[in-house]
């Protein structure tokens, strides 16, 4: 059986004449460039994330250098972020001239762990020139924002969330009047989402978005996407093209409706493999470990589904690397979710974080192992991963 990580023809089939027609309707309209579809698709997008605003942007790596460069994020500045994420969280803090200050993960959720957070921030030294915290919600699960919130008002930073790969994923905020939950990208002084084609909302090429309930935020990216100057030939900051096109605005608006569908399937399929893999004795031994998500418990109790929106099922796995080969041997399609944390990167060799030691990111390097969880994955497809997996541990 072939088993590929990723398959976007299921949703292609059942969305294709849908958006052949959008997109016909769009080269018909001339609108290729920001226009009627992106306005749309941000109301669209703030709504759904329960923000005010949402500016559409040319990809996710340009929503987070945007949003940080509407936050003043400029040179000597230095932001607090993880260093087990994909590198534009990181390449988007040095582009503008800051320094990117590292805490290392929670070994279970794979996010920033808060703790490690208010050390750093305690130290006077490490909190020096901080200006921002970049939290990534990782793998489709919100990381702890209360405490990194908290924090950040503390000591007078703003917050940044990289929600690239969470887009619906939804939070427990706790206070003395129990439970909300809210939506990444709402928690934080702006939210940046990436509609990369393998992100659970993703389009026919390179966009993203920053969402807001800061109008003057708001108004910074606005401008920033179009060179710094909302009337043309007037240039009141320095910005850059950051653009969305509406062709792939067009694209979301037809996707977007179908998003809390593919949510659930997603969770349907990772509810399947913790049961064969239970069934198959897998967890029984140190061999695996699956997903634990955080929420579960409380999303429960309150009747909430997008808890987790599993953009990626990442597992840990001992001999990871000969697993990996095994099962692409068997045409099972897997990747690894990051072989090579941020802070021992080739370049970055200048900074002081370089070769430092985050134990816990250096770990999830070397086991974690991302298997197929997309929408349209068949029970039996499922199983036969999880038999090749049993196979692999037996021999």
């Amino acid at each position: 059986m072939n088993v590929p990580l990723l398959d976007l023809s299921v949703q292609l089939h059942e969305l294709r004449q849908e958006i052949i027609d959008a997109v016909i309707a769009n080269v018909d309209s001339t609108r290729y460039i920001l226009g009627p579809e992106v306005e749309r698709l941000e109301e669209n997008i703030s709504h759904y994330c329960h923000t005010s605003y949402g500016i559409g942007v040319s990809s996710g790596t340009d929503a987070l250098l945007s949003g940080l460069m509407a936050l003043g994020v400029g040179e000597g500045d230095r932001v607090v972020t993880t260093p087990y994420t994909f590198f534009a969280t990181m390449g988007s803090i040095l582009r503008l001239g800051a320094e990117p200050v590292f805490a290392d993960i929670d070994p279970v959720t794979f996010n920033i762990n808060p703790e490690k957070v208010s050390r750093l921030l305690e130290d006077s030294d490490k909190r020096r020139g901080v200006k921002a915290i970049v939290p990534v919600h990782l793998f489709g699960q919100c990381a702890d924002m209360d405490p990194l919130t908290e924090l950040a008002e503390n000591y007078g930073i703003s917050v940044l969330e990289d929600a690239a790969q969470a887009i619906g994923a939804m939070y427990p905020s706790r206070s003395d009047s129990g439970v909300s939950w809210k939506r990444a990208g709402e928690m934080g002084n702006a939210g940046c989402f990436s509609f990369f084609p393998s992100k659970n909302l993703g389009c026919m090429g390179d966009g993203g978005m920053v969402v807001t309930n800061d109008s003057e935020l708001a108004g910074k990216v606005r401008t920033l996407r179009v060179h710094g100057g909302l009337t043309r030939y007037h240039h009141s900051i320095i910005g850059g093209n950051f653009r969305l096109d509406a062709m792939q605005a067009a694209i979301l608006n037809v996707k977007l409706k179908q998003l809390p569908v593919w949510h659930q399937q997603r969770r349907e399929n990772a509810v399947r493999y913790r049961q064969m893999f239970l069934d198959a004795g897998l967890l029984e031994t140190d061999n695996l470990r699956v997903p634990e998500p955080a929420y579960e418990v409380e999303a429960r109790e309150s009747g909430v589904s997008d808890y987790h929106v599993f953009n990626q099922y990442v597992i840990r796995a001992v001999e990871r690397d000969k697993l990996r080969d095994f099962l692409i041997s068997k045409d099972v399609g897997v990747a690894i979710y990051y072989p090579l944390p941020l802070h021992q990167q080739q370049c970055v060799r200048h900074l002081k974080t370089y070769g430092c030691n985050y134990p816990e990111a250096e770990k999830a390097a070397a086991e974690t192992l991302a298997l197929p969880i997309y929408p349209g994955l068949t029970p039996e497809m499922i199983e036969y991963v999880v038999d090749c997996i049993k196979e692999f541990y037996q021999d």
